[in-house]
């Protein structure tokens, strides 16, 4: 992936537009961001609850890849909210990553006294932990509502969007605010990948059911975070700029959407 592949956020940085998911990658962690590192990935996409954060920073570390090139995300987890750690939860993912800073640190849910984080996490970007700030989970009105109290819009919101799950409204906000949106689980766990529509174009294109999802999303201007442990498949999920989907086949895409989640809905999610 090259400078063409990455966005500009709010705040004039630059974030590349495909990443490696690392959630409940487990003991295959380190080898898949390896991998992807080696394989031109420069994003890398964790939490503080995926328990992999070690793993990650042992994997950039022996990648040899020159800190400032890779883009190191991870999240604020629901205790560290709730009991206003906020420094402290920060100050232990950078040490389990061995890093200096984050270039993106979210909020993982917008569970009560997300506000009091956002501030929090405003004041640890000035002081040069943190380069950008956004949340995860949030849907308009948890957009709206942090909006009334922050100094600092946030740069991304990263939302669980898919075929078959496709949140417009936190699309066309996002993109009216100038506000990054990544999707994860943009294949649904799976569970889009045996869609007959999405088959056919995947004919069409000599591609994989995967690569037309990923293409589809990156043409609609989101970022995507696709997850696995295999490298055929991790090789596979950049392979996807040698094509583009044509206005008719992103209209057959769009048409897919049955609001089906695989992970919770934001608005009754119980931490």
């Amino acid at each position: 992936m090259n400078k063409l592949d990455k966005k500009i956020m709010n705040d004039g940085k630059e974030i590349p537009t495909i990443a490696l998911g690392v959630w409940r990658s487990g003991d295959d962690t380190k080898n898949a961001v390896l991998t992807a590192l080696e394989a031109g990935y420069r994003h890398i996409d964790t939490a503080s609850v995926y328990k992999n954060e070690e793993a990650v920073g042992e994997a950039i570390k022996e990648s040899g890849i020159p800190r400032e090139e890779i883009f190191v995300t991870t999240k604020l987890w629901n205790e560290d909210i709730q009991s206003g750690e906020v420094k402290k939860a920060l100050e232990e993912s950078l040490k389990k990553l061995g890093l200096d800073y984050v270039d993106l640190y979210l909020i993982h849910w917008p569970i009560e006294g997300y506000k009091e984080a956002y501030l929090e996490m405003e004041k640890l970007q000035s002081e040069g932990l943190i380069r950008s700030i956004g949340v995860s989970n949030f849907k308009v009105h948890h957009m709206k509502a942090l909006l009334e109290v922050a100094n600092v819009k946030p740069a991304v919101n990263q939302m669980e969007f898919s075929p078959l799950m496709q949140d417009n409204d936190i699309l066309n906000y996002c993109n009216d605010n100038h506000i990054v949106l990544e999707a994860w689980s943009p294949l649904g766990s799976g569970s889009c990948l045996s869609i007959p529509e999405i088959q056919d174009l995947a004919t069409k294109y000599s591609k994989s059911t995967a690569q037309i999802i990923l293409r589809w999303l990156y043409q609609k201007g989101i970022v995507i975070l696709p997850k696995s442990v295999h490298k055929n498949r991790i090789l596979e999920n950049k392979a996807i700029f040698d094509f583009t989907l044509t206005i008719d086949d992103i209209s057959i895409m769009d048409g897919l959407n049955q609001d089906k989640r695989v992970g919770p809905d934001p608005d009754r999610y119980k931490p």
